[in-house]
């Protein structure tokens, strides 16, 4: 029986490696197959090139807007942004540029805005907000690992991955809406700037005061301490892991 034992546990050793073995593959299918057998080095490679692009694209916004505006009523940073490159991008984008930088719908109409509006702001959650989620989703990666070393039913690093990135979708829909708004009621009293301004001002001031809440300590407890809550509600169904 120890034979018998030794012969299947043989027989298993040498399938595995058979099913790690890409040697017969080319370099490109060897590279695709070690990203596909290693979800944290997949979940790397996609959320580092999802932030490189959100930043490029942003950055061209930017210095799209800088050379749209006129000379004398420059916004901060205008003069830096005028010294650097321009990006070749494709016409798309450029009438996406145009759609979010415009202060009152185009052509388009409010629909085609609307839409720009939320990718605007959802670019910004893509590469300023997913940074900061890296040591959660990190830490999901390493109890995700040990289950599957134990043989344990695992649900994709990615699936938790797009759960946040759906709450900032459902926000920048939010705050595109308050763009509109603003833009709107500031276009019929025709007093854009000072209407824009003041209302820049009072979201500044309620994030000034969300610093001081205990809305925020309550926020950090969660955060600061990944660990527990993942243990706490670990799932093998992705329905439960993406709420």
């Amino acid at each position: 029986m120890r034979l018998d034992q030794r012969g299947d546990s043989a027989h298993s050793i040498a399938m595995t490696a058979e099913d790690h073995d890409f040697s017969h593959l080319d370099r490109f299918g060897r590279a695709a197959a070690s990203v596909s057998g290693n979800p944290r080095l997949a979940v790397n490679i996609v959320l580092g090139a999802a932030v490189a692009l959100a930043w490029l694209l942003l950055g061209a916004m930017a210095i799209r807007g800088a050379e749209s505006r006129v000379p004398g009523i420059d916004a901060p940073g205008d003069t830096m942004l005028r010294y650097l490159p321009g990006l070749p991008l494709p016409d798309i984008f450029e009438r996406f540029f145009s759609l979010c930088l415009a202060p009152a719908p185009l052509d388009g109409g409010v629909c085609a805005q609307a839409g720009a509006l939320i990718v605007m702001w959802f670019l910004m959650a893509v590469a300023t907000m997913l940074p900061s989620a890296a040591p959660m989703i990190r830490t999901y990666c390493e109890i995700a690992d040990t289950a599957r070393i134990k043989g344990e039913a695992v649900v994709h690093p990615l699936i938790l991955v797009a759960g946040y990135l759906s709450v900032w979708l459902a926000a920048s829909a939010v705050f595109a809406a308050l763009t509109l708004i603003v833009h709107a009621f500031a276009s019929s009293v025709q007093m854009l700037d000072p209407v824009v301004g003041a209302t820049g001002a009072a979201a500044l001031l309620v994030a000034g005061l969300y610093q001081f809440s205990g809305l925020k300590e309550a926020c950090l407890t969660k955060c600061k301490s990944p660990f527990s809550i993942l243990f706490s509600n670990w799932s093998a169904r992705p329905g439960r892991i993406f709420r």
